[in-house]
């Protein structure tokens, strides 16, 4: 988990910024990125993808990334800018963001798997947060926000389950968007089939009806 940053400790750079975001593939809500700058040397332990965690675990780390981290940034982008400049916009942005908002500027950035819209030096790294300590507690700190953001959410919108599957498309996730219909905060254009199908089903059934 330490090889990448090895190699840059090795040639005297010592602010190494991992960046990753979570909540691309939701159809509710913001997608949310960090960036996480870790003092030179320290390894800690149990730090992984984020999505191999278990949430106690993931929020043990949040607290020790936390304490130890030179500098953190969040980013967030919400649903209405997501469904005007697109997902794999709204990613970078948020990543822009998080690397903006930060105290102190990186030297170099190890990201999974994107690119940035900084001058900052970068290495867009495949499945980062699983090779990079830097890079996965980027995805720690941005899971865990997230998802204290999905509780929040659960209390507005209570009829979608938000708390239970973070606003993925989960089977209950979809049916509960078409019976209710979605919320100020679903991505728009991500519900585009689903919404035609639900459109569809009922058409059927006052077909149906009519017959």
């Amino acid at each position: 988990m330490l090889e990448h940053e090895k190699v840059l400790w090795s040639q005297g750079i010592q602010l190494i910024a991992g960046i990753d975001e979570v909540g691309r593939g939701c159809l509710f809500g913001d997608v949310v990125a960090a960036s996480v700058i870790l003092p030179p040397n320290l390894e800690i332990k149990g730090i992984d993808d984020s999505k191999k965690l278990t949430p106690k675990k993931r929020e043990e780390l949040f607290d020790q990334i936390t304490k130890q981290a030179i500098a953190i940034g969040v980013g967030k982008v919400d649903a209405k800018t997501i469904d005007q400049i697109n997902i794999k916009q709204a990613a970078r942005l948020a990543m822009k963001q998080a690397v903006l908002i930060m105290n102190i500027s990186p030297q170099v950035l190890l990201i999974d798997a994107e690119k940035v819209d900084l001058t900052i030096p970068q290495r867009s790294i495949i499945k980062g947060d699983t090779v990079s300590q830097s890079i996965a507690a980027a995805s720690i700190i941005a899971k865990v926000t997230r998802d204290r953001m999905c509780e929040e959410w659960d209390q507005l919108y209570p009829l979608y389950g938000i708390k239970q599957h973070k606003g993925y498309a989960t089977k209950l996730h979809r049916e509960m968007i078409r019976l209710h219909g979605p919320s100020p905060l679903h991505r728009q254009s991500f519900l585009g089939n689903l919404l035609q199908e639900t459109l569809f089903e009922f058409e059927m059934d006052f077909t149906k009806m009519e017959g």
